[in-house]
C-alpha cells in the first residue's frame, strides 16, 4: 500500500496517539457495519478522514507545519481509508477449498 504525503502524515500522527487510533478503530468498524459494500464504506471513510485532516491540521503542530509547506488543497485519502478498512474492518470470509 502506497500512501501519499498527506495520508502518511496523518497515519503517523494517528499511530503515535493511542486515543486517536482508538477513535479511528471504532469509526472504521461502525462504518464497515453500516455500509456492507466495501467500496461505499471506503468512499464514506475517505470523506471522514479528509475532514479530520483539515480539522487536525489547524491544531496539531506536525500537521500544521506540514500544511504550511504543502498546502491544504483537497487531496485523496482513499488509500488510507482502504488501509484502515483492511486493518480494522470485519475480516473477509475465507473461500471454500476447491475439490470434490
Amino acid at each position: 500500500m502506497s500512501l501519499n504525503r498527506y495520508e502518511q502524515e496523518l497515519f503517523t500522527y494517528i499511530e503515535k496517539h493511542p486515543e486517536e487510533r482508538q477513535y479511528w478503530v471504532h469509526k472504521v468498524r461502525s462504518l464497515a457495519q453500516l455500509w456492507s459494500d466495501p467500496h461505499v464504506a471506503a468512499e464514506r471513510l475517505e470523506q471522514e478522514i479528509w475532514r479530520y485532516f483539515q480539522e487536525r491540521a489547524t491544531v496539531v503542530p506536525a500537521l500544521k507545519e506540514f500544511t504550511r509547506f504543502q498546502g491544504i488543497n483537497r487531496t485523496s485519502m482513499r488509500n488510507l481509508a482502504e488501509y484502515f478498512l483492511r486493518m480494522w474492518g470485519p475480516p473477509k470470509p475465507k473461500k471454500a477449498p476447491n475439490g470434490g
